[in-house]
């Protein structure tokens, strides 16, 4: 039990200490920070890299806009996942194993980045919002969960009872199952909701409005791309040294809002994941 406690308290120092430091470094003046001064505490306490990020248009847009892509995305993921598992977790269902082949088969191959870029485009979804949510939408591994879950948690006499009472399918859905699973919910939610979050790739590849681009394509363009100083060394050295503490301040800024949301959903993770596992 002792080696127990010794190897998860390495673990938890191991995250935690690159965690302060970030924190310590965001609060810190650009000198420090660019000096390698800081470590776990804040050098020269000041806010200037946090004034610097949220007085940035293009940043809080971008926030904005990611918050957008989170949550209208995860909605939109939840509801088609819903609708795609509760079918396949019916043993009724004609073809139910054809459907499931087809679903696995997309977790091993896919059509490639130039198929589905023509795809987007030929949709008329180019340089739009639904470039970000709809491709994106539906992840056959949270499929698989779902149908697990409702295959192993749900039982069949509930269904047989709402038959009796006259309850439809989608009235079945919508009162009994959906109620009975918070914890899957929360899970693919929670799933969805970090991967729309970190995602900039498809808006590299799908959008050209800056006004649409996520948070996280902002940051990189801000960092990589428009990473330049002024025309004397002075100038260069400022922007540098405000370049690196911008860095540590912009990853604190794009990840609060992921730990916001994480403990609501906390709780139900490990629940939901293991109903959600196949049972041997």
């Amino acid at each position: 039990m002792v080696g127990v406690y010794v190897l998860l308290s390495t673990f938890l120092i191991i995250v935690l200490v690159p965690l302060i430091n970030i924190l310590a470094s965001s609060f810190s003046s650009p000198a420090a920070v660019s000096g390698g001064r800081v470590f776990l505490l804040p050098v020269d306490f000041t806010l200037v890299g946090y004034e610097a990020v949220l007085g940035n248009e293009a940043i809080v847009t971008g926030f904005a806009n990611s918050v957008f892509y989170a949550v209208a995305g995860t909605l939109i993921s939840i509801t088609l996942t819903v609708m795609i598992a509760y079918p396949l977790s019916r043993s009724e269902l004609v073809g139910r194993k054809v459907l499931i082949g087809g679903v696995l088969f997309t977790m091993l191959f896919s059509g490639g980045l130039i198929p589905t870029y023509m795809v987007v485009r030929a949709l008329g979804l180019l340089d739009t919002r639904w470039a970000l949510i709809l491709p994106a939408a539906i992840g056959a591994w949270q499929v698989l969960i779902a149908m697990t879950f409702f295959r192993s948690s749900i039982p069949g006499e509930l269904y047989e009872a709402a038959q009796l009472d006259g309850a439809s399918d989608l009235r079945f859905l919508w009162s009994v199952v959906l109620p009975l699973s918070k914890p899957l919910l929360a899970v693919i939610a929670l799933m969805y909701g970090i991967g729309q979050w970190n995602s900039y790739f498809s808006a590299l590849i799908y959008l050209r409005s800056e006004e649409l681009y996520p948070l996280q394509l902002v940051l990189r363009n801000i960092l990589i791309v428009n990473n330049s100083g002024g025309t004397n060394l002075a100038d260069q050295l400022a922007a540098e040294q405000m370049a690196d503490l911008m860095k540590f301040s912009l990853i604190v800024v794009s990840t609060v809002p992921v730990l916001l949301v994480y403990p609501f959903v906390a709780r139900h993770f490990t629940k939901g994941v293991m109903l959600g596992s196949v049972k041997g």
